[in-house]
């Protein structure tokens, strides 16, 4: 009896801390969730509203046209987008559908949803589109409303690489200059994160808005100290795979007062784990996973 009495304060204790993680978790919809909808789209971002997301993960890329696109590929994926007949597209043809190359008002037609992707069973078909950035910010605004929810947040990653440099979207230069418009048009810089494996548009970011969030993504094994070098200033939140993520990694993240959200976290017992590791966030393609 009496080691219980000493053990329970500790356990309560564990509990408390458990449950605190929980709450102040921030909780991301992988391109709005995309085991449970077409990525990238209005509905996706609808369902993580209803699901309880904290902030709502998605891509950019530009159109032929300057325009801001959700889209994670820079052309149309043959693995779930159809073309405006409702016609498949082969692998090999992926190049001819380039996403810089085609006005919006051309993009918008393809279905990007119809088809459903074969990774993600569990997601559902619908017709649906690639919208703009402007019209996804103004609809997960209007729904916040509409449903009484907390004012989303966005985290929004540039896809920029040094070799896709004004063939599959503007140099980045170009790309942060429309990023950074949008943004600032809306009046939500002060709830979104940029997010880019891409250092450059990063520093480019910081060097015109240096208050608001980053986020370094990473994918490699070369450790905090090597990837915050390949940065001029320290970001936001550092954005690791999830298997690279230990108590180390958090525990070094936090003595440099750096947020750690690792991606792309598709389990429950991965949440769980990360979350009691003391992660800031998770991002996952099934949002229907969070407690609540």
């Amino acid at each position: 009896m009496p080691k219980l009495v000493f053990l329970l304060p500790a356990l309560l204790a564990t509990l408390g801390a458990t449950a605190q993680s929980a709450a102040t978790l921030d909780r991301q919809g992988h391109r709005g969730g995309r085991g449970l909808m077409p990525e990238n789209t209005v509905p996706a971002m609808r369902k993580a509203q209803d699901l309880g997301v904290t902030t709502l993960e998605m891509d950019v890329l530009v159109s032929q046209d300057q325009q801001l696109v959700l889209s994670h590929d820079p052309f149309m994926n043959a693995d779930f987008v159809l073309t405006p007949a409702g016609q498949p597209i082969a692998k090999a043809d992926e190049p001819r559908h380039r996403l810089y190359s085609l006005p919006y008002a051309t993009i918008r037609r393809y279905d990007v949803g119809s088809h459903g992707n074969a990774k993600f069973p569990r997601q559902q078909k619908l017709r649906t589109y690639k919208p703009l950035l402007t019209e996804v910010i103004d609809s997960a605004e209007a729904y916040a409303r509409l449903k009484k929810l907390p004012a989303p947040r966005y985290n929004i990653e540039t896809k920029t690489t040094p070799t896709g440099d004004g063939t599959l979207h503007p140099a980045p230069a170009q790309f942060v200059e429309l990023l950074l418009a949008v943004v600032r048009t809306k009046g939500i810089a002060s709830r979104v994160t940029i997010q880019s494996f891409d250092p450059r548009t990063l520093e480019l970011v910081h060097r015109a808005e240096p208050t608001w969030r980053t986020a370094l993504l990473v994918d490699n094994l070369q450790g905090l100290a090597a990837n915050l070098q390949r940065l001029s200033f320290q970001p936001t939140i550092y954005s690791p795979h999830y298997k690279l993520v230990t108590t180390d990694l958090v525990n070094e993240c936090h003595q440099k007062s750096l947020q750690i959200i690792p991606w792309t976290v598709n389990t429950a017992p991965d949440i769980e784990r990360l979350t009691q590791l003391h992660v800031d966030g998770i991002i996952t393609d099934y949002p229907d996973l969070f407690k609540h």
